[in-house]
Protein backbone atom coordinates (compact mmCIF):
# COMPACT_ATOMS: atom_id res chain seq x y z
CA UNK A 1 0.00 0.00 0.00
CA UNK A 2 1.58 3.27 -1.14
CA UNK A 3 0.60 6.21 1.43
CA UNK A 4 1.89 10.08 1.19
CA UNK A 5 3.09 11.21 4.93
CA UNK A 6 2.44 14.65 4.81
CA UNK A 7 4.09 17.18 7.49
CA UNK A 8 1.65 19.65 7.89
CA UNK A 9 3.13 23.41 7.90
CA UNK A 10 3.43 26.05 11.40
CA UNK A 11 3.92 29.97 11.84
CA UNK A 12 7.76 29.07 11.41
CA UNK A 13 7.91 27.09 8.64
CA UNK A 14 5.88 29.49 6.81
CA UNK A 15 8.16 32.35 7.85
CA UNK A 16 10.78 30.58 6.07
CA UNK A 17 12.70 29.21 8.84
CA UNK A 18 14.72 26.54 8.15
CA UNK A 19 15.42 23.32 10.11
CA UNK A 20 18.23 23.07 12.77
CA UNK A 21 21.39 21.41 11.75
CA UNK A 22 20.34 18.76 14.76
CA UNK A 23 16.55 18.32 12.96
CA UNK A 24 18.29 18.15 9.54
CA UNK A 25 20.89 15.34 10.91
CA UNK A 26 18.01 13.78 12.84
CA UNK A 27 15.29 13.78 9.98
CA UNK A 28 19.00 12.54 7.79
CA UNK A 29 18.82 9.45 10.04
CA UNK A 30 15.04 8.52 9.91
CA UNK A 31 15.39 8.88 5.75
CA UNK A 32 17.96 6.52 5.98
CA UNK A 33 16.21 4.13 8.03
CA UNK A 34 13.28 4.27 6.07
CA UNK A 35 15.23 3.81 2.73
CA UNK A 36 16.80 0.77 4.24
CA UNK A 37 13.77 -1.27 5.28
CA UNK A 38 12.76 -0.13 1.87
CA UNK A 39 9.51 2.21 2.38
CA UNK A 40 10.92 5.41 1.02
CA UNK A 41 10.19 6.49 -1.97
CA UNK A 42 9.96 10.06 -2.08
CA UNK A 43 10.66 13.06 0.13
CA UNK A 44 11.32 16.40 0.06
CA UNK A 45 10.38 19.51 1.93
CA UNK A 46 8.40 22.55 0.45
CA UNK A 47 9.06 26.07 0.57
CA UNK A 48 6.56 28.60 2.60
CA UNK A 49 3.30 29.56 0.49
CA UNK A 50 4.22 33.01 -0.07
CA UNK A 51 6.18 31.57 -2.90
CA UNK A 52 3.41 28.85 -3.97
CA UNK A 53 0.66 29.50 -6.68
CA UNK A 54 -2.81 28.07 -6.70
CA UNK A 55 -5.02 27.73 -9.84
CA UNK A 56 -8.42 27.77 -9.18
CA UNK A 57 -10.98 25.75 -11.84
CA UNK A 58 -14.56 26.81 -12.78
CA UNK A 59 -15.19 25.04 -16.15
CA UNK A 60 -13.79 26.20 -18.48
CA UNK A 61 -12.10 29.08 -16.69
CA UNK A 62 -8.99 29.31 -14.93
CA UNK A 63 -7.65 31.44 -11.72
CA UNK A 64 -4.25 32.05 -10.73
CA UNK A 65 -4.19 32.78 -7.33
CA UNK A 66 -0.71 34.14 -5.60
CA UNK A 67 0.39 32.82 -2.28
CA UNK A 68 0.51 33.46 1.00
CA UNK A 69 -2.35 31.03 2.21
CA UNK A 70 -4.62 31.31 5.28
CA UNK A 71 -5.39 28.79 7.67
CA UNK A 72 -1.29 27.86 8.22
CA UNK A 73 -2.67 24.14 9.83
CA UNK A 74 -4.24 23.61 7.17
CA UNK A 75 -1.11 23.69 4.99
CA UNK A 76 1.54 21.29 3.80
CA UNK A 77 5.11 22.04 4.60
CA UNK A 78 6.94 18.67 3.36
CA UNK A 79 6.13 14.63 2.56
CA UNK A 80 7.03 11.42 2.08
CA UNK A 81 5.74 8.90 -0.30
CA UNK A 82 5.71 5.54 1.44
CA UNK A 83 4.89 1.62 0.53
CA UNK A 84 4.29 -0.16 3.72
CA UNK A 85 2.29 -3.37 3.93
CA UNK A 86 -1.32 -1.48 5.84
CA UNK A 87 -1.87 2.04 7.32
CA UNK A 88 -0.25 0.39 11.09
CA UNK A 89 3.25 0.15 10.09
CA UNK A 90 2.67 3.81 8.38
CA UNK A 91 1.91 5.41 12.17
CA UNK A 92 4.86 3.05 13.79
CA UNK A 93 6.87 4.58 11.14
CA UNK A 94 5.13 7.77 11.83
CA UNK A 95 5.62 7.49 15.62
CA UNK A 96 9.57 6.62 15.49
CA UNK A 97 9.48 10.00 13.39
CA UNK A 98 11.65 13.16 14.93
CA UNK A 99 9.56 15.86 15.89
CA UNK A 100 9.19 17.74 12.18
CA UNK A 101 8.91 21.38 13.38
CA UNK A 102 10.38 23.01 16.70
CA UNK A 103 7.03 23.47 18.81
CA UNK A 104 3.83 21.19 18.57
CA UNK A 105 3.29 19.67 14.83
CA UNK A 106 1.03 17.25 13.15
CA UNK A 107 1.94 14.84 10.25
CA UNK A 108 -0.83 13.54 8.34
CA UNK A 109 -0.67 10.02 6.34
CA UNK A 110 -3.15 9.06 3.50
CA UNK A 111 -3.35 5.95 1.47
CA UNK A 112 -3.28 6.35 -2.19
CA UNK A 113 -5.54 5.12 -4.72
CA UNK A 114 -4.63 2.22 -6.66
CA UNK A 115 -5.96 1.08 -9.85
CA UNK A 116 -7.62 -1.62 -8.19
CA UNK A 117 -9.69 0.25 -6.03
CA UNK A 118 -11.21 2.45 -9.25
CA UNK A 119 -12.14 -0.97 -11.04
CA UNK A 120 -15.92 -0.92 -11.16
Amino acid sequence: MRVMVLVKATDDSEKGMLPTTELLEAMGKFNDELAEAGILRAADGLKPTSRAKRVGFDGAGRTVIDGPFAETRELVAGFWLWEVKDMDEAVAWVKRCPNPMPGPSEIEIRPLYEMSDLQP
